[in-house]
């Protein structure tokens, strides 16, 4: 599958589009030009690397919502064996934005569970585009009090603009489903391990993310609203989204900082969509690293520790 290029990785496409033009003169027989591709990759490499090392809040968002990056299905597929799906919320129905099930992570047994964008127009239209409604955050609540009754340690994996907000969603209790789904997670006496994989959104994003230690891939963002929105608050106007995100503090570096997230997970040069696999890897490893951490944890040690976590936050 090619690459999407983003609109500020117009010099990197244009490159690219030389290689890629190159290398069917080469493969026409014609000419060997394979040290000028040779140089011309080079020289797309480093542009991609000095790129990535640069971008800006605005950019950043751009890179969390790119439709070539890996999603719930991919990190399921690439770290988890044996994963036996749970669906419904045993009161209204199945919301397939938000996805979950018993599995093996590493030899631990785990109950994993997470937002799903979808990756084309109908599964993406299947997942509502990762937006949930109260069926899903009330299946959230399920498997995670399930999880807790096994004492298994819960995996979420957090990416959605935010939670759904129809008028059906509001109608069967939106912002009550979010709220004990984030209390759910708060109360679990078992270690619970986040990572926001691309987008964190709002409290459809928070409802998953209450946990002990929170990861995030270094490309991604987490914010109370999308800079969108917030621009359209601020400035009445969405095209003002650049300023926002640059003073929203969206990104990974930011909310380190500000002690929002405890671990940046590296991503692959050019982003996670270039290189699935690379990108699960490394969140395997920091998911590996988080659980070894917490391992050894009483339930009374792990509700105290997630407590006094999110009732810092914002403490000067």
């Amino acid at each position: 599958m090619s690459t999407t290029f983003l609109d500020f990785e117009k010099p990197i496409a244009e490159l690219q589009s030389r290689i890629d033009e190159l290398r069917d003169t080469t493969a026409e027989g014609t000419v060997d030009i394979g040290a000028e591709i040779a140089k011309l990759q080079a020289k797309s490499d480093k542009l991609l690397r000095d790129t990535f090392t640069k971008l800006t809040p605005w950019q950043k968002t751009q890179v969390a919502r790119h439709p070539q990056r890996p999603h719930f299905k991919h990190y399921v597929a690439g770290l988890f064996d044996e994963f036996v799906p749970l669906a419904g919320d045993r009161a209204f129905g199945d919301d397939q934005a938000i996805m979950g099930g018993f599995a093996q992570f590493r030899g631990q047994r785990v109950m994993v569970l997470g937002h799903e964008k979808g990756e084309d127009t109908a599964s993406r239209l299947r997942h509502n585009f990762g937006m949930a409604k109260p069926e899903g955050y009330r299946k959230a609540i399920r498997l995670v009090e399930l999880a807790d009754r096994f004492g298994l340690p819960i995996v979420t994996l957090v990416d959605t603009s935010g939670a759904f907000p129809g008028i059906q969603a509001e109608e069967r209790g939106q912002a009550e489903a979010i709220a004990r789904s984030t209390e759910a997670c708060l109360a679990a006496g078992v270690p619970v391990v986040a990572a926001i994989v691309g987008e964190g959104g709002s409290g459809g994003a928070v409802a998953l993310a209450a946990g002990n230690r929170v990861l995030m891939f270094e490309h991604a963002i987490y914010s109370v609203i999308s800079p969108e929105g917030c621009a359209s608050i601020l400035w009445r106007t969405a095209d003002k989204a650049a300023d926002a995100a640059e003073a929203m503090r969206v990104t990974a570096q930011d909310l380190k900082h500000f002690g929002v997230i405890d671990t940046i997970v590296p991503e692959p040069v050019g982003g996670a969509h270039r290189d699935h696999a690379g990108a699960i890897v490394n969140l395997g490893d920091a998911v590996e690293k988080a659980l070894g951490e917490l391992g050894g944890l009483g339930r009374d040690e792990l509700k105290r520790g997630r407590a006094a976590k999110f009732l810092a936050m914002g403490r000067l």
